[in-house]
C-alpha cells in the first residue's frame, strides 16, 4: 500500500493534515513507528507548540534518528509550521534548543513594535524554481507563528512573505522541504502545494 506518513510525536495538527492529504487522493497514515515511516512514499512532520517540548518528545521516542534516515534516504520530507522550524539547527524559543539540523539556520522570535504572533493571510513571493512550487507564482497563505526561521544558506529559501520584514515561508534542499504556514488551511494555494509534494512522493521509490 502506498501512503504518506504523518509523524506523530505527540504535538501537531495531525487530523487536519491527514484529511488534506486524503482530499488530494492519497492515503495518510499517522504513525510513530520507524518502519512505517521509512516505508512511506513521503513523510510529513507537522507541529504546533513549543520548540523545546517538541524536540524533547522527538528525542525521547528516537524519532530524531528516524527523521534523519528519511532525509538521507531521499524520501520527500515536509515540515509544516513548527515542523519546518524543527528541521533547522537551533531555536531561541524559551532558551536555546537544538533541532534536527537537517538545514542550517536559527529560529528567532519576531522583534519589534508590532503584533506577535504573526497571524493571518500573507502573499508569498517566489524566489526560485523548485518542484514544490511547480505551477505556483504568488498567492496567499495562512500563517500563525511567533518565531521565524533565519536560514544560514540563502539558496535554501524558496519563497518568502512579508511581516515587518522578510519571513521564510517555504524552504527546501534536495528532498527536504518546509512550509512555515499551514498549507492545509491555505485554501487552493495550500492544496496545490501539498499536491506538488504528493507528486514528488509518488515519483520517489519508497525505502524499506
Amino acid at each position: 500500500m502506498s501512503y504518506i506518513a504523518i509523524i506523530d510525536y505527540g504535538m501537531g495538527n495531525l487530523h487536519s493534515v491527514g484529511k488534506a492529504v486524503e482530499r488530494l487522493g492519497a492515503a495518510a497514515v499517522v504513525t510513530a513507528d520507524p518502519a512505517a515511516i521509512l516505508a512511506a512514499e513521503g513523510v510529513i512532520l507537522p507541529g504546533v507548540g513549543a520548540y523545546g517540548d517538541a524536540m524533547e518528545l522527538i528525542r525521547e521516542s528516537g524519532l530524531d534518528a528516524t527523521i534523519g534516515r528519511v532525509a538521507e534516504s531521499g524520501l520527500p520530507l515536509l515540515g509544516i509550521c513548527l515542523g519546518m522550524q524543527l528541521l533547522f539547527t537551533e531555536s531561541e524559543e524559551h532558551g536555546t534548543h537544538m533541532g534536527l539540523n537537517l538545514l542550517p539556520g536559527r529560529v528567532e522570535r519576531f522583534k519589534g513594535p508590532f503584533k506577535v504572533p504573526h497571524m493571518g493571510w500573507n502573499r508569498l513571493t517566489k524566489l526560485q524554481d523548485s518542484p514544490i512550487l511547480d505551477g505556483i507564482d504568488g498567492g496567499h497563505a495562512y500563517f500563525v507563528h511567533s518565531y521565524r526561521v533565519i536560514p544560514d544558506v540563502r539558496s535554501d529559501l524558496l519563497a518568502t512573505a512579508d511581516y515587518y520584514g522578510e519571513v521564510s515561508a517555504i524552504v527546501g534542499r534536495g528532498n527536504v522541504f518546509g512550509m512555515q504556514f499551514h498549507p492545509e488551511k491555505s485554501s487552493d494555494l495550500g492544496m496545490r502545494l501539498l499536491g506538488n509534494f504528493l507528486k514528488l512522493s509518488a515519483a520517489k521509490p519508497a525505502k524499506g
